[in-house]
């Protein structure tokens, strides 16, 4: 008896540290990685409710933007940094649920990183060119059918969500069209509006301008519900389509051995940014609905968006360089 006493008296001492710790937390500025150039929506994002929390907190919160390898290059310096809570990050679907299918990435999401909450979800909207005779998915699947791979579709990159969006209408619709990658949106955009291609899907906020102006015919958005952005376009649940759910979506991370204490305390701050109405009001202002779930349920959103895309990159025979 005098053992275990003596054990749980270590123990206890053992965790003051961190208990105090977190109880103070933050008392400095916070580093908020962001794997992507500034001016993108990774960064946008970060810059709403990276303002929040330093107003929250009265500390300040430091943006660092750190593009390349698709998202890799910053996430691992999330993964790799002090486990003290003061370098975090908030990241896209990619880097964490699809890179490590497509390529040798130095980190893994679950075990590497510590996820803190998903932030903001943004739907994928389906488009064609304004010369594809088509209006509506049931005349788009029609028109694939009738000319196999003669159709094609743009996207942001191989492995990129767009790609795999458009390999996951393949196998949904049981189509044949031809994948034209491109080095981001922009540019496939630009292809789009030419009608060099015919169809890709994209965030909606990057299109919704080419929607309004009628530059660009929308199909579909993957989601379960319509977007208040774009009330008349119907979702992939109300034309049958269930699984052809493509959302992007944005979380913050902290590295693995963050002690649960500190990882529970940016929790509890930036659910609590998440829900200032100014900052609700900015993200959807972008086409983004906010989220704030628990860590065990951003977690679990990882590992099933992880298995979702790796399935479809291997039912669809998607080259990687693994």
């Amino acid at each position: 008896m005098k053992m275990v006493c003596r054990l749980l008296t270590v123990l206890t001492l053992s965790l003051l540290p961190v208990a105090a710790a977190a109880q103070d937390f933050p008392s400095k500025p916070i580093k908020l990685i962001v794997p992507f150039p500034a001016g993108g929506p990774n960064d946008i994002i970060a810059r709403i409710v990276g303002q929040r929390i330093s107003e929250l907190t009265k500390q300040p919160v430091v943006i660092d933007n750190r593009g390349g390898a698709g998202g890799a290059l910053g996430t691992d310096a999330v993964a790799k940094a002090a486990p003290d809570g003061y370098t975090i990050g908030i990241v896209n679907c990619g880097a964490l649920a699809i890179n490590q299918s497509m390529e040798n990435v130095p980190y893994e999401t679950l075990k590497d990183l510590a996820p803190v909450t998903l932030v903001v979800t943004v739907p994928e909207m389906l488009v064609v060119a304004s010369n594809v005779p088509a209006k509506n998915m049931s005349e788009l699947v029609a028109l694939a059918k009738a000319q196999p791979g003669k159709l094609n579709f743009a996207s942001t990159g191989p492995g990129s969500l767009p790609h795999l969006a458009g390999e996951l209408l393949k196998l949904t619709a049981r189509i044949d069209i031809a994948h034209v990658p491109y080095r981001g949106a922009a540019p496939a955009i630009n292809d789009l509006l030419g009608q060099q291609v015919q169809m890709t899907f994209l965030d909606l906020p990057a299109i919704l301008p080419h929607i309004r102006s009628g530059t660009l015919k929308p199909i579909a958005l993957g989601t379960d519900a319509r977007a208040p952005t774009a009330p008349d376009v119907p979702t992939t649940f109300e034309l049958g389509m269930p699984e052809l759910r493509i959302e992007n979506w944005y979380g913050m991370i902290a590295p693995a051995a963050t002690p649960p204490a500190i990882v529970a305390a940016l929790h509890k701050i930036t659910t609590a940014a998440l829900a200032d109405p100014a900052v609700k009001e900015k993200l959807a202002e972008q086409g983004l609905t906010t989220v704030g779930n628990s860590p065990e349920q951003f977690r679990d959103f990882i590992a099933s968006e992880t298995a979702k895309w790796a399935k479809v990159i291997k039912d669809a025979g998607v080259a990687t360089t693994k």
